[in-house]
């Protein structure tokens, strides 16, 4: 019934200048360029976040540029759109008339509905099971026929009662919830953004809000959560929603990694979500028993699935998504296709990217990479703006960022960047202009 898988170096061009134009356990579901005579300045590359000296290189007419901002959140401080106005403001300080198009950007994780909302697609608002069991208001985004569901709207760490981890109970059931509402609105495209998970459930709970049944010996559902899939005994598949199989959807996730071992859900990525050793062990385990399980009801493909990228997303929710025929794609090459990037890229002829922090996470598929990367091979100039940056001129020119900036550069004290994080990112973009603008 539902189908197999398919199978800022300173030395970098400057590119183009010019613009173109509640649950029950796992039993049941239940403007436009001017030309101008200006003198282009062209700052000293002395390294990320420092002040160019402003040399003059020529004097020649040329394009006002036209600015394209495609950052992502600064977690904790600042949204995508939050950014976005910021670097907007600080720009114009230095260029008042300044073209600049705005594209907040995720890449799956937490975000990703806010994302496509500003790009244009209508938020949904709906009532699901949090990780816990408690009923939450979560949202998805829809337009023609295409829906983004987030998962982390449900299931994510920030829906956890206190904030108190749940490494062996949190369960995926309001995120199965969230699909099941996208099916209702007639969605035919499902892009489900996975990341920032509070669960390791293997995607159970999911699948048992889309129609599954997971029993135990005695013939009763498994309680909700990764640890009690140690004591299931029989899967039933055949109940799933059957409009599922008429849905192209895509798993959008910067996590390629498999259901279990060393580099699994459970051991990558269970402590971040509470996890103490013991519980570690007792995960894996579970998740290794669940997909045998899984292998028994439905055949091989269940551990092709297991061993496919992807299926450690999100605490294994990956596993549950390729089960049901979901199609893995890197979530940033997802959502730029989503929002229009490519066009708005086109317009631009300086890119500014962005996140809380740039790290060596950053390398592997999160925004500012996929970001980069696209405008790099478009030609454009990319420069980032960041919280905290933690990687050398090498490592961003690898993946097409010309220079980085930290809001440290200009407010030393971390803790002001911190409480006060927009106001530190406007007058960091002001320095970005006059680096890059005038």
């Amino acid at each position: 019934m539902y189908p197999d898988l398919p199978g800022a170096s300173q030395g970098l061009p400057s590119g183009a200048t010019g613009p173109s134009q509640g649950s029950a356990g796992h039993g049941g579901a239940g403007a436009f360029p001017v030309k101008v005579a200006v003198a282009r300045l062209v700052p000293t590359r002395a390294g990320p976040g420092e002040q160019g000296d402003g040399k003059v290189a020529d004097a020649a007419v040329r394009d006002t540029r036209r600015v394209l901002v495609a950052a992502d959140k600064f977690k904790g401080s600042l949204t995508a759109v939050q950014v976005a106005e910021r670097v907007t403001a600080g720009l114009r300080r230095v260029v008042p008339d300044l073209p600049v198009e705005t594209l907040p950007v995720a890449d799956g994780g937490d975000g990703t509905v806010d994302a496509a909302v500003a790009a244009g697609f209508e938020r949904r608002e709906v009532r699901v099971a949090g990780p816990l069991g408690q009923e939450v208001s979560a949202a998805f985004a829809l337009r023609e026929g295409t829906a983004v569901v987030e998962m982390a709207e449900a299931s994510g760490l920030q829906r956890l009662p206190a904030g108190v981890f749940a490494p062996l109970t949190a369960s995926t059931y309001g995120s199965g919830e969230l699909l099941r509402a996208a099916l209702d609105a007639g969605a035919r495209t499902i892009v489900f953004g996975v990341g920032g998970s509070a669960t390791t459930d293997g995607g159970a709970g999911m699948l048992c809000a889309l129609g599954a049944r997971f029993l135990d010996a005695q013939g009763e559902p498994v309680p909700p959560g990764g640890g009690a899939l140690a004591g299931l005994a029989h899967a039933d598949l055949s109940g799933l929603d059957r409009r599922l199989a008429s849905v192209d959807l895509v798993l959008a996730s910067d996590v390629d990694n498999p259901l279990t071992g060393p580099l699994g859900a459970a051991a990558v990525y269970g402590p971040q979500k509470g996890a103490s050793p013991d519980d570690v062990e007792t995960l894996d385990a579970a998740l290794a028993h669940f997909a045998k399980v899984l292998e028994d009801a439905v055949g091989e493909r269940a551990a092709k699935c297991a061993q496919s990228p992807g299926a450690g997303a999100a605490g294994g929710i990956g596993y549950g998504a390729l089960l049901l025929g979901a199609r893995f794609r890197p979530g940033i090459e997802v959502m730029l296709d989503v929002l229009g990037f490519a066009p708005a890229l086109e317009r631009a002829s300086l890119v500014i990217t962005g996140e809380g922090s740039l790290d060596e996470q950053t390398l592997h598929g999160k925004a500012p990479a996929g970001v980069a990367a696209a405008a790099r091979a478009a030609g454009k100039e990319v420069v980032a703006v960041c919280g905290r940056l933690a990687l050398q001129p090498a490592a961003l020119g690898r993946v097409g960022i010309r220079r980085a900036y930290a809001l440290t550069d200009v407010e030393p004290d971390v803790a002001t960047c911190i409480a006060e994080a927009g106001d530190v990112l406007e007058r960091l973009a002001e320095r970005v202009g006059r680096d890059f603008l005038l």
